[in-house]
């Protein structure tokens, strides 16, 4: 019988496409399980940019959302992150997960977050870190000290944690984590269509973003880079709290173009308008405990990358000269954006991206997690 890998993920299926649903999707692919994906618990009240294309949710939603994978959408109380709430959200959540489970039992349970979910399902239970929640709980209006709490009874229930890299493994270091990197799926940039559309008299060379505007983002960078008068193309959701005054003044600018979100599907006509990645990541525990996804998709996609100097930046630029790490981050832009693009830079940079690919992270989770495709 195939085995069943259920993820309890900390982002709903339809947001931006993140390194769970991808380890899902390859899961699926290469190792040949079935997958129940769980997105956070979602209220009648929920804004709509939390539910992602769901319509207001009054009972748990289940649905095959692709060949092998089920979604499950659980439905909590109004403000269940709130103290006082969030006591029954959880109890509330594993109800509906278990009442989906009925007929099935899960061989592998994986949390993508640190709530109450682990060591209840008979199970094989794998705590995956995609972030630093502790640092990045006051980026989610969290209570830092509560979010170390549960990740603490997380890391203790668990079967096997992953840190997505050394910071976050060294904080887990009593758990004994194994350092699971993010990766990307080579193969859908291998082949570029044509560039995606800009205005008319846009500005070349660009340079490019593709990720959501958030909080993690330096826009100060962004601005010295348009102040340069090279095209900056901006390709993904906006945070409405990003700083809304700064940011409106640079999407006015006429050098830089604004996409919005935009499906995976889509994404690879944008990377083919791209001259030079960007990761203008601002200096924060955060974001020095992450891997960005983007950096590998830019070298996938055949471009070099500017990025400011976190821990996962340096550890790719030992693979490859193509990823910059910069000081002067605009003038480095400038520089890197103004060398031809030559056959054998592009496939230097994809062999880099290939050896971190989704299939390989799924190779690597079946033989940690035991999964294989038949009991």
């Amino acid at each position: 019988m195939t085995r069943l890998v259920v993820v309890a993920s900390g982002v709903t299926w339809d947001g931006v496409k993140g390194s769970e649903r991808q380890l899902a999707e390859s899961l699926v692919r290469h190792a040949g399980v079935d997958v129940l994906w769980v997105d956070p618990p979602v209220s009648p009240v929920t804004p709509a940019r939390f539910r992602g294309e769901s319509n207001r949710v009054w009972r748990p939603l289940v649905r095959r959302v692709a060949p092998r994978i089920v979604r499950l959408t659980p439905v909590g109380p109004p403000g269940w992150t709130r103290p006082g709430i969030r006591s029954l959200t959880w109890p509330l959540v594993r109800a509906q997960i278990a009442s989906v489970l009925r007929k099935r039992r899960a061989d592998v349970f994986v949390a993508c977050h640190q709530h109450d979910l682990l060591g209840r399902w008979g199970a094989f239970d794998v705590l995956y870190g995609t972030d630093d929640w502790v640092a990045g709980a006051t980026l989610m209006n969290q209570d830092a000290k509560f979010v170390l709490k549960e990740e603490l009874k997380a890391l203790a229930r668990a079967d096997l944690v992953l840190a997505v890299g050394p910071e976050l493994a060294e904080r887990w270091a009593h758990a004994k984590p194994v350092v699971f990197p993010n990766g990307c799926d080579p193969d859908a940039y291998r082949e570029l269509p044509a560039p995606g559309p800009v205005p008319d008299g846009f500005p070349t060379p660009v340079a490019g973003l593709i990720g959501q505007l958030s909080d993690r983002i330096d826009i100060g960078l962004l601005e010295a880079v348009a102040d340069t008068g090279i095209g900056l193309l901006l390709v993904g959701p906006r945070e409405p709290g990003w700083e809304p005054d700064r940011a409106d003044r640079l999407l006015r600018r006429a050098n830089v173009h604004h996409v919005g979100p935009v499906p995976f599907t889509e994404l690879p006509q944008w990377f083919a308008r791209l001259d030079v990645g960007l990761t203008p990541y601002a200096d924060t525990p955060f974001n020095r405990a992450s891997f960005p996804l983007k950096t590998l998709e830019y070298l996938a996609a055949g471009r070099p990358v500017v990025s400011t100097d976190l821990p996962a930046s340096r550890r790719l630029a030992q693979e490859t000269p193509h990823v910059h790490i910069a000081d002067d981050f605009a003038g480095t832009v400038m520089k890197v954006s103004s060398v031809e693009r030559t056959p054998d830079a592009v496939e230097q940079r994809r062999s880099v991206a290939t050896t971190h690919s989704w299939a390989a992270r799924a190779r690597e989770f079946t033989r940690l997690a035991g999964v294989s495709a038949n009991r």
